[in-house]
């Protein structure tokens, strides 16, 4: 029987109506109590979309309006014994999203306007960054108490302009403008807080704001947003049980199911495992494992960077990089990294002392799948929605040890795709291999070394490995030949599963399979 548990909040981002609905909230308030009693007074956050930000924002308003009821048996009830009102201004720009310049300057003025109604102002000026420090000022002479400036999501106009040339500079001399009056009023304010995807430079976006101290990498704020396994097990453990009885599935099974799809996330090093918050929350109100953060969208910006940077599908994640490489501005980056890492599209998988250097990869089973579906149509020449039921099929015909039945089904649908550029290499197709095996939720590698060569791709199943060649517009047997003679299986005969040699020969002309063959080893 399933217990009655509060009910996860799904999409819902307001600290004060998950309280006031008796909804699930995962406690985060003893971070609150840490930041706001300690040293620095600005502060900046990044962690991914849907991450957990806009609620982490949401707290920090009801906590500084003195709201003690709201806070009753959570962990900052027994830190805090002043409970100061403060007034807030909470500018939340996720809305300032898809707009020219002109646009984005009358939302700034609409969000102003609302603030300055509060506190009486009737006649403000003209610019943004004038009517920020006249408001900022009022409302610390009117109320006798220092000002709070929480700004949420600050670097949502400039995502979908960040590939361009011509609109960023614009936006981005909007947004400094508008940020500027942070520095000069400094003696005005208690508390300012930013959170973001990406992390310009404040050379560019935060002009003279200099002492803003950048908390994604810190230790003891690793777990801020998302949720820990600790926290699932202590505080979730009810939904877990539930999710258990519903499938019919142990409450370890469910865990692991959880883990192998939303866990694995690090934004620092060391780290507790941290799980996509909002794909945690709607897999146990649905109780079922769906791939829900990029079901809510695939940001352009990123399909635009990959394109710009011309990054294959093999290449994102499995790499070393130096903090100063990926943790970086991103209008300056020479590299996709930045962006995602930042976007949460790879994250720190292990850290090395001695080279100071991060392993960064794909956190988990749904961010590659996903990542995997959106570069899908630069393969499929976006005849993606039959691609997909292909794969499904093949999907079913691997986990049969059935590769030539996948095969088929590949070589069938690939001639019914309308002509795509860049098919007249062989990496091209390599790719297109290696979202596909990817998007079955298989592990798939490419450019494997072994002691004579690199395999061109390794597809590993629960019951057999694979060792895949490729040839573009030759013969399966030529490939087949150079499996042997440089006998790559003998590189993985400790695998401990069957091994099989597939050959594959693409035809550049009919663009689809020519002729394959498969071999036990």
């Amino acid at each position: 029987m399933e217990q009655q548990l509060k009910r996860c909040p799904v999409g819902i981002q307001t600290f004060s109506e998950i309280i006031n609905r008796n909804l699930l909230y995962i406690d985060k308030t003893e971070y609150i109590y840490n930041l706001t009693h300690s040293e620095a007074k600005y502060y900046f956050l990044s962690r991914p979309r849907r991450f957990g930000k806009s609620l982490l924002m949401s707290t920090f308003r009801s906590y500084f309006e003195g709201r003690r009821e709201l806070f009753k048996g959570l962990a900052i009830e027994r830190m805090e014994t002043e409970w100061t009102e403060h007034p807030v201004l909470h500018f939340d720009m996720s809305l300032g999203k898809h707009m020219e310049k002109e646009a984005l300057e009358r939302y700034l003025g609409y969000r102003l306007a609302e603030y300055e109604q509060v506190y009486g102002i009737d006649n403000p000026m003209t610019d943004s960054n004038n009517r920020l420090t006249a408001l900022i000022k009022r409302a610390c002479e009117q109320t006798g108490r220092q000002v709070v400036v929480l700004i949420d999501e600050y670097d949502a106009p400039l995502l979908d302009v960040m590939h361009e040339d011509r609109d960023l500079p614009v936006l981005r001399n909007v947004m400094r403008n508008f940020y500027s009056p942070l520095k000069a009023c400094d003696p005005y304010l208690r508390f300012v807080f930013l959170t973001g995807i990406t992390k310009f430079s404040q050379l560019s976006i935060f002009s003279e704001l200099n002492n803003i101290k950048n908390i994604s990498m810190d230790e003891p704020f690793a777990a801020i947003c998302g949720i820990t396994e600790d926290e699932i097990r202590t505080q979730m453990s009810g939904h877990i049980d539930n999710v258990s009885q519903k499938l019919g599935i142990t409450h370890d099974e469910v865990m692991a199911k959880l883990k192998e799809r939303y866990d694995g996330y690090h934004f620092t090093w060391p780290s507790p495992d941290i799980y996509n918050p909002f794909s945690l929350m709607n897999a146990m109100a649905d109780m079922k494992f769906k791939d829900y953060w990029f079901g809510s969208g695939t940001p352009t910006y990123l399909i635009e960077m990959l394109r710009k940077f011309n990054v294959a599908p093999s290449r994102i994640g499995n790499s070393k990089a130096l903090a100063s490489s990926f943790d970086a501005p991103t209008e300056r980056m020479t590299s996709i990294t930045p962006l995602l890492y930042q976007s949460g599209y790879i994250t720190i998988k292990d850290y090395d002392e001695d080279s100071d250097l991060y392993t960064l990869d794909i956190p988990n089973r749904e961010i590659r799948v996903g990542l995997m579906q959106s570069l899908l149509p630069n393969y499929l020449n976006e005849n993606t929605e039959t691609g997909l039921t292909t794969m499904a099929e093949m999907s079913a015909a691997i986990r049969r040890d059935n590769m030539n039945e996948a095969l088929r089904m590949l070589q069938e649908f690939l001639l019914t795709v309308p002509y795509c550029d860049n098919t007249d290499y062989e990496g091209h197709y390599q790719q297109m291999l290696y979202i596909i095996f990817s998007l079955l939720g298989h592990y798939v590698d490419v450019e494997v070394r072994t002691p004579r060569g690199r395999v061109d791709m390794v597809l590993r199943t629960a019951t057999t490995l694979y060792i895949i060649k490729l040839k573009l517009n030759r013969s399966s047997t030529a490939a087949m030949h150079q499996i042997d003679l440089k006998d790559y299986p003998s590189r993985f005969a400790l695998c401990g599963l069957p091994i099989v040699k597939v050959a594959i020969n693409f035809d550049s002309e009919k663009r689809t399979i020519g002729d394959f063959s498969i071999i036990d080893s």
